[in-house]
């Protein structure tokens, strides 16, 4: 008898864990479009920073990545049991707060591109560095969410042990990934210094390496401004219903239109919460850092 309750025992938790691998590849497929968004903006967190803190800055906003997860999956699975209405408006307002982030950080470079940088003090250097990973580890909040949402949508009609493991599995894989390839791709340009001190070959292949980054931290840099608009506009455009149904009906809601669609709506909504926000901050002195 307790042989055949050890048998079954075995065959639910085999059951479960095949319906976890099941839902973490179909939940992955899903949320690849938001994880190449968080690649980008977080590749561009670690612009212009010196390279010994390169690694060490991103290493924080891992963590700060994991302790993100660790919040919204159960109040993921909360909200979803106890208020799933509660659910879209909190998207709706990461949405506007990345497209804020985004306005401001184009304001910030028009009005201040001029300016001269202070990096050479130390205390100054330390501001900035935790001025970029506290508005990393904000950011990913966001697009965590929208991960674990997307996840949550996957295996809601599954049980509550599966929801939890794929979720947990989701937001283990995506910071792993995601952070893994940050940095990888901040210490290409120091793999470069190393090939050039192993031959000819070698040389030439490292000095094409250092000469690519700078420009392909631009690039990234860009990107993860554009991405800013394009996920924040984008949870504008699918859970505001009237706006949602109006680019449905004239066909403006998938493709390079809806893509479209998502930036513009990025960019407006942006432009209003800086309007807003801006001015009462500078009123009350309090300085917002990105």
């Amino acid at each position: 008898m307790a042989f055949a309750s050890l048998l079954t025992l075995l065959d639910d938790i085999t059951a479960v864990l095949d319906d976890v691998a099941l839902m973490t590849k179909v939940a992955t497929k899903k949320t690849a479009g938001v994880v190449g968004d968080d690649l980008a903006l977080n590749a561009n967190q670690v612009t212009g920073v010196p390279t010994d803190r390169e690694l060490p800055i991103i290493w924080a906003v891992a963590k700060g990545s994991l302790v993100n997860k660790l919040i919204l999956v159960p109040a993921a699975l909360l909200l979803s049991a106890f208020a799933p209405a509660l659910i879209t408006p909190l998207l709706m307002i990461g949405g506007a707060y990345l497209c804020f982030e985004g306005v401001e950080k184009i304001l910030h470079k028009l009005l201040h591109r001029h300016e001269n940088s202070r990096t050479d003090h130390r205390p100054d250097e330390l501001i900035d560095e935790k001025a970029k990973i506290s508005g990393a580890i904000r950011t990913d909040f966001i697009l965590s969410a929208e991960i674990i949402i997307i996840a949550l949508g996957v295996v809601s009609e599954y049980s509550i042990t599966t929801q939890c493991l794929t979720m947990a599995a989701i937001g283990l894989a995506m910071t792993v990934l995601v952070y893994g390839l940050v940095g990888i791709i901040v210490k290409i340009d120091d793999f470069g210094l190393y090939l050039i001190n192993k031959g000819r070959a070698a040389r030439a292949f490292g000095q094409s390496l250092i000469a690519f980054m700078p420009w392909f931290m631009r690039l990234l840099s860009i990107v993860g401004t554009l991405a800013m608009f394009l996920v924040g506009g984008g949870l504008i455009t699918h859970n505001f219903a009237p706006l949602h149904n109006w680019l449905h009906a004239v066909h403006w809601d998938a493709g390079w239109a809806g893509q479209t669609a998502n930036l513009a709506a990025g960019l407006l909504v942006g432009a209003a919460v800086c309007a807003v926000v801006l001015p009462i901050s500078a009123a009350f002195g309090k300085k917002h850092s990105s």
